[in-house]
């Protein structure tokens, strides 16, 4: 990785606390003990503020949609508040804006589901949790879904299974843009096993 990179990760009501702080661990690692050129990390949600996650954690927003920064990675977080996003239209737009703009897209556990919802899986290959793996279906049905992968990387669109296979995603983003050797020191400072499917 020769140049600064720009990691968003999208914060909102009832996200799924791993599916936040999972990748932003990983990022946050890589960026802080790894990366030879600057990594900068921000929550972005829909205003200013905090939102509680799922299980309680509240957790501060950086940006809301009109200050945050040009991202170069946006991560998407899962959880029970993935059913408001996949009917705002607002949301749905600013993800179809990023993609227009070339932002590299990625979803943890059902995050996939308000991609799908927002017509950008169409067509592709994705996971998501795995009780999800029929709603992910449902949303569109020309999405080959991929349930028993922990993540899919279809080059401009990355999406992860459900909760702890963020971090897996995380790390093989970590492997692509800043190399193999940088993802096995992430890994290694981490303390993180890769699990057994």
């Amino acid at each position: 990785m020769g140049t600064s990179l720009t990691v968003g990760v999208f914060v909102f009501e009832d996200a799924e606390e791993l599916d936040v702080v999972g990748p932003w661990e990983v990022f946050g690692f890589w960026a802080a003990h790894v990366a030879t050129a600057p990594v900068r990390l921000v929550t972005i949600g829909r205003g200013e503020g905090a939102v509680r996650c799922a299980k309680g954690l509240r957790l501060g927003v950086d940006h809301d949609l009109a200050t945050a920064p040009a991202l170069d990675v946006l991560i998407h977080p899962g959880g029970d508040g993935t059913r408001v996003l996949g009917k705002d239209t607002a949301h749905l737009d600013w993800l179809r804006q990023l993609h227009d703009q070339g932002v590299l897209l990625a979803s943890v556990c059902t995050g996939s589901l308000t991609l799908a919802a927002a017509g950008l899986l169409k067509g592709r290959p994705a996971t998501t949790h795995r009780d999800f793996a029929a709603t992910l279906a449902g949303i569109d049905d020309t999405v080959d879904v991929r349930a028993r992968d922990r993540y899919v990387d279809d080059g401009d669109i990355v999406t992860s299974a459900g909760v702890s296979a963020g971090i897996d995603m995380a790390l093989h983003l970590v492997e692509r843009l800043g190399g193999a050797q940088a993802a096995a020191l992430v890994r290694q400072g981490m303390q993180y096993e890769r699990p057994v499917s």
